[in-house]
């Protein structure tokens, strides 16, 4: 079974000449509107991806704008709207040391050292310096543990399963 990843969202059109307006959900935006590269196009409801052929890109703004080869023009662009962008899982690149895609945080179980379970990875935010992962206890509450060498200590993605150390007040 494929796994499509999210790398952004065309939400509407730029000019006359074909380009769309991307709002990126990609970390490697370089990388993934490489012209030549191959995205998939889900539309609302549908459920198979339209490939798409990158034929330029450019940065304006907070938007990449992209344009796809055979789509020339308005018109061909126009009911791209709306559409997600994605990527099949073995499109995804090697990642360094103690770097991990979103999807493979989301859904882990966060326990102490002591072996004490926190809860769910649910959510990460990426509010500056590190990131922040919202972990949901079973009572409801939400934590925020900073992605820290200091209190994340083990990420077994293979055992969906993260080790923190718990600073004073972290859990609180």
């Amino acid at each position: 079974m494929e796994k499509w990843l999210n790398v952004g969202k065309i939400v509407n059109t730029h000019g006359i000449r074909g380009e769309v307006r991307v709002i990126s959900r990609t970390d490697f935006a370089e990388e993934r509107y490489q012209v030549g590269n191959t995205l998939y196009l889900f539309m609302p409801g549908e459920s198979e991806g339209r490939p798409l052929t990158i034929a330029s890109h450019r940065k304006h703004k907070s938007f990449d704008l992209l344009t796809f080869e055979g789509y020339e023009g308005l018109n061909a662009v126009e009911p791209l709207k709306e559409g997600i962008l994605k990527v099949d899982e073995s499109q995804l690149g090697e990642l360094e040391e103690n770097e991990f895609y979103f999807y493979e945080i989301i859904g882990c179980t966060v326990v102490t050292v002591e072996d004490e379970e926190v809860g769910r990875v649910t959510e990460i935010l990426t509010p500056g310096a590190n990131d922040v992962w919202v972990v949901k206890g079973k009572d409801g509450k939400e934590h925020y543990i900073p992605y820290i060498e200091d209190v994340v200590k083990k990420v077994d993605i293979k055992e969906k399963k993260i080790v923190i150390e718990v600073m004073e007040g972290l859990l609180s």
